[in-house]
């Protein structure tokens, strides 16, 4: 099983989205994940143990971050 999370940085103006991006990313690198987990620039694919570490990792950000996840068994890519 594993969760898939979408997020997109939110901000009102271009210095404030500069500031969270460069927050985000940083801790992101930071957190033990593998680079199979990342699928997209705004996409993050990890293992169902890894659950509550991205929950509170994407609340530590509050309304700067819109996230959204989904639960999965399988994720296949189309040609």
């Amino acid at each position: 099983m594993f969760i898939l999370y979408f997020y997109d940085i939110k901000a009102i103006n271009k210095k404030k989205f500069n500031r969270t991006k460069r927050r985000f990313y940083y801790h992101l690198h930071k957190l033990p994940l593998k680079k199979e987990y990342w699928k997209t620039k705004s996409t993050l694919m990890v293992p169902t143990k890894l659950e509550k570490i991205m929950d509170s990792f994407f609340k530590r950000f509050g309304k700067s971050i819109e996230v959204y996840k989904v639960l999965t068994e399988s994720v296949e890519e189309l040609e």
